[in-house]
């Protein structure tokens, strides 16, 4: 039996227990002054938490997780789950081989601390943390994403040196409600540091700062010696002018008899007369400084805080921020790093929010769990609302937690340390009390403990509002709903039953090639009172960079291995399964906006157009119409710049001045250009930059790129040439720059969305990845040949008709295909051939630069495009469908010295060129597998399915399916 009393207790099995020894949450600024411990520190990785300490000692980095750090006889390597535990033991119950990681070093206390209080404070460990001080057992800690902090007066010596244990237990009772969509890691994950204070100190600082440019500053003061000193008081200073001390307040305290000899309260009142209030938009802060005094003036503490004067308040069915109804378009974001796992850096943050500002996004979950102190700070200052949510998932477990009353000191524990640490953030505008953990007894109590102590913000949990979005008696003010199919949340809109607002905490899941509907959703949100955004699933795709050598991490050493999304030779990104764990749930984790190295998606694209701050509403007459939809800000921040892009090649461009209109005007401009009478299909793009340096981007960069069409294409004139058309034996076209004649193709390499949603497996049952060619009939007539053939599959056969005309330069490709009843859900209807070699660019007029597809093509402006063909596929994690454009009316393939060939087709297409052929694609699991054909696949489709979300959500709309019938398409193919 263990002599150890901390180890004796079995913490990691009592949820009863979440801390010992612990101090209070608080939101008062300690960073000036620390002594930082950061930095290689002794480790060991023991099989069990009371297992023996012995033997040779490695070195770990802190903050880090030792399941990325690639140190001899470390073998507890990440593992990727999204609902089960990895381990079969019920809750509280954790598994007998539980790696626990012992963290040691020294610290020198500085000598000049005598006399002072000393605090360790522990950014974060997961799960659960055991602190030791010279042998001496000194507090526990849960929550593996909240700081722990510890009194050491009694245990150091100021001027002496002291070891420090810190004992981090991976598997326990918390984790069982820890159990999020991420990897599973274990280790110390934030910043360790050593701080001092006056024994007369502040406990905690609370500040109100309204909209109407009222300021309170509540503030708790407690003394380490015990009893209170007679004589203390507060000052404070709003941007260097002094706050006023509340006498008022003191005086009801003494009546109310609320004065205590070891607990001081003060209050500190202002009001900004010409406040510049804070939004998303122009989040304006302020300089806070709070200082504790003893009775002669000496200060024995200071705290430091950036705020910001705003309201935030639910009125009827709509959130309100300082009164106005704002569009939430968020992401859901996890703490990451394909290096470091859940240890980032502020550099890393703040390229995170920065490319999200950049792209049109307002608002972050902390998905799910709070995140690290510093996004909050970069939240306030570069402008986004946060939905902060408390470490709290179980799910795999939720129905017997949610009302376990085991569990109800950590759910209130959870929930309001993180109230206690981020309630001064002007950019928290909503606390949530977690995430899929059912509803039960236990939230309840969590959320009437937030209700009491901050009721200047609303609660939201979607397990309370799941059952009834019109509910009023339950633990969320807002409907929340996850995946909720776009048609439901616009019925409940007009049902007139709705109560409250409805922004979904999740929504258009970002696995693989996806984000179809964005759109669609956005106009209906747009259209629709009552709706008011969402999050969409999510920022990262959690790829960790792995050694295909020996499938270890590579750790922090493998900054600069990869680039634009791609890892380097000899590396990819691995996700559940690439670690040799047999429980996992896959590409799962690949599901955000952006690739592990913060590469944006196409789908980013996409969202930028549709969270345009200035839009081109429509076309009338001689001018055009523009409109703000911004909700503060006018669009003087803003500059632009005229496009007029005609199809035969010509780009015309001009200055814009954007007229002066504040949020949601609009105001009509006249045309830029007189539109030449020639030059057939015209659109019309406005490029708006930002006009200044702004915090999140420099002076010049892209903010979005609205477009309207002036003129409709103009009808080709087609030439027949008195020549015959060559085929082979086949019935197919035998051409001088293909070496995979055209044929009908009705096949993708599945998406992520088609394997989870089932449309996949539907296929290849059909047989639509292995259809047989058969010739039925193959006739010549004046130079045209007119080709019959069927395409059979295990489900139905498709009748094709191919007519090849000779024209001038060239061949005309005429196709008719004729899909039967049972094909009523195809991956595409359409052409595709390959090209020999040395064809290895391609240009196009139609959407781009980007890839696009019919349910995901708003982000991708018409105009005239050019990228290596290399350049054109899209590396998600599990090579799948990708490298399409949409709406192409003509492209080009050519080799250096300009020879190639030109396609024209009859009406703006789908088109794909790619080094793969679908085949490729589908039997490979990671990039690392491919190896590149030589020349091109080139797909032209009449018709191609969006692209949903069904992988975690709605599929594509109907309107975006390929039915059965009959499908016609015409193309003409030259050589330049």
């Amino acid at each position: 039996m263990t002599s150890d009393p901390l180890l004796a207790l079995r913490p990691w099995e009592a949820p009863e227990v979440t801390s010992w020894g612990r101090q209070p949450m608080n939101a008062v600024d300690r960073r000036p002054g620390a002594l930082p411990l950061d930095g290689d520190w002794r480790f060991q990785l023991l099989s069990a938490p009371d297992a023996p300490v012995g033997g040779a000692w490695s070195s770990a980095c802190v903050p880090g997780v030792w399941t990325m750090q690639d140190a001899d006889g470390l073998d507890d390597l990440p593992q990727y789950l999204n609902i089960r535990m990895p381990y079969p033991e019920f809750p509280p119950g954790s598994p007998a081989a539980n790696p626990t990681g012992v963290y040691e070093r020294e610290v020198d206390v500085p000598a000049e601390w005598a006399g002072r209080r000393i605090v360790l404070q522990v950014g974060a460990a997961e799960s659960v943390l055991l602190v030791h001080v010279d042998g001496r057992p000194v507090g526990i800690s849960k929550d593996s994403h909240l700081a722990a902090e510890f009194d050491l007066s009694g245990v150091v010596r100021a001027g002496g040196r002291a070891t420090v244990r810190l004992t981090v237990v991976k598997w326990s009772d918390a984790s069982h409600i820890e159990d999020q969509d991420q990897w599973w890691h274990g280790g110390i994950t934030r910043s360790v540091l050593l701080y001092a204070t006056d024994p007369l100190h502040l406990a905690d600082v609370t500040v109100r700062a309204a909209y109407s440019g009222e300021l309170r500053v509540d503030c708790r003061v407690r003394d380490a010696g015990g009893a209170l000193p007679e004589g203390w008081y507060l000052t404070g200073e709003l941007d260097g002018r002094p706050l006023d001390q509340d006498a008022e307040f003191d005086r009801a305290n003494v009546e109310d008899e609320r004065v205590s000899d070891f607990l001081g309260e003060a209050r500190l009142l202002t009001t900004e007369p010409e406040v510049r209030t804070w939004n998303a938009e122009t989040p304006e802060l302020y300089d806070l400084t709070v200082r504790l005094h003893r009775a002669d003036g000496t200060v024995t503490d200071t705290s430091r805080h950036r705020i910001g004067f705003r309201d935030v308040e639910i009125v009827g069915r709509d959130l309100l921020v300082n009164g106005e109804r704002v569009f939430i378009r968020g992401v859901n974001r996890h703490d990451f790093h394909p290096l470091t796992g859940r240890t980032v850096s502020y550099d890393d943050m703040r390229a995170d929010l920065v490319l999200l500002k950049r792209f049109g996004f307002n608002a972050i979950r902390t998905a799910h769990y709070p995140n690290d102190p510093t996004l909050y700070d970069l939240a306030d200052e570069l402008g986004f609302y946060v939905v902060d949510e408390a470490d709290i998932e179980s799910h795999d477990h939720a129905h017997e937690i949610a009302d376990d009353p085991r569990y109800l000191n950590a759910f209130v524990d959870r929930v309001s340390r993180m109230v206690l640490r981020d309630k001064n953030h002007p950019s928290v505008i909503i606390w949530s009390l977690g995430n899929e953990s059912d509803y039960g007894a236990n939230h309840d109590a969590a959320a009437g403990w937030v209700r009491r102590h901050d009721p200047t913000r609303p609660i939201q949990y979607e397990g309370a509002a799941k059952l009834d979005w019109a509910a009023t008696d339950d633990a969320s003010d807002i409907a929340c709903p996850m995946y909720a199919p776009l048609e439901d949340c616009v019925a409940h809109a007009l049902s007139g039953r709705q109560t409250r607002p409805l922004i979904q905490c999740e929504y258009s899941h970002a696995m693989g090639n996806s984000n179809g509907t964005l759109a669609d959703h956005w106009a209906a949100i747009e259209a629709t009172p009552g709706l008011q955004g969402g999050f969409i699933w999510e920022f990262w795709d959690h790829g960790i960079l792995q050694r295909v050598s020996d499938g270890r991490t590579a750790g922090r050493g493998g900054a600069g291995l990869y680039d634009n999304g791609v890892a380097a030779p000899g590396y990819r990104w691995a996700y559940g399964g690439d670690f040799g764990e047999t429980i996992h749930d896959g590409a799962f984790i690949a599901d955000g906006v952006v690739f592990p190295d913060r590469t944006p998606k196409p789908a980013m694209y996409e969202h930028r157009e549709i969270a345009a701050p200035v839009r081109i509403e429509c076309f009338r007459h001689e001018g055009i119409v523009l409109a703000n939809h911004q909700h503060f800000r006018t669009l003087d921040w803003l500059s632009g710049a005229w496009e007029l892009v005609l199809a035969d090649g010509r780009t015309l461009t001009g200055p814009a001045e954007l007229p002066d209109l504040r949020p949601g005007e609009t105001a009509a401009v006249p045309l830029p250009f007189e539109v030449p009478r020639d030059g057939g299909e015209a659109w019309l793009t406005l490029r708006v930059t930002t006009a200044e340096d702004q915090p999140w981007a420099p002076r010049g960069t892209e903010v979005c790129v609205p477009q309207i069409r002036l003129r409709g294409p103009a009808e080709a004139p087609v030439v027949p040439a008195d020549r015959s058309v060559e085929i082979d034996d086949e019935g197919l076209l035998v051409h001088p720059l293909l070496t995979l004649a055209p044929t009908l193709s009705l096949w993708r390499a599945p998406t992520d969305n088609d394997e989870l949603g089932g449309m996949a497996l539907r296929w290849r049952t059909w047989g639509l990845d292995a259809l047989v060619r058969k010739v039925v009939s193959v006739r010549e007539d004046a130079g045209r040949v007119t080709v019959e053939a069927e395409y059979a599959g295990t489900a139905g056969v498709v009748r094709h008709r191919q007519v090849l005309t000779a024209v001038e330069g060239g061949v005309r490709v005429e196709e008719e295909a004729e899909l039967p009843e049972a094909f009523h859900d195809v991956a595409r209807v359409g052409t595709v051939f390959e090209t020999v070699p040395g064809l290895d660019l391609l240009e196009w007029f139609g959407q781009g630069p980007w890839e696009s597809y019919p349910d995901r093509r708003a982000g991708a402006p018409v105009g005239h495009h050019s990228l290596p063909v290399d350049a054109l596929f899209t590396p998600y994690l599990r090579p799948q469908e990708s490298g399409g454009r949409h709406g192409v009316r003509r492209f080009t393939l050519s080799a250096p010295d300009a020879t190639g060939l030109c396609v024209a087709l009859d009406e703006p297409r789908q088109v794909s060129v790619t080094r793969y052929r679908a085949e490729d694609l589908a039997s490979a699991a990671h990039h690392d597998e491919l190896v590149p054909r030589p020349g091109c696949v080139v797909h032209v489709d009449a018709a191609h399915r969006g692209l949903g979300t069904a992988s975690c959500g709605p599929d594509t709309a109907p309107s975006y399916l390929v039915a059965p019938g009959v499908h016609r398409w015409s193309w003409t193919l030259r050589v330049l």
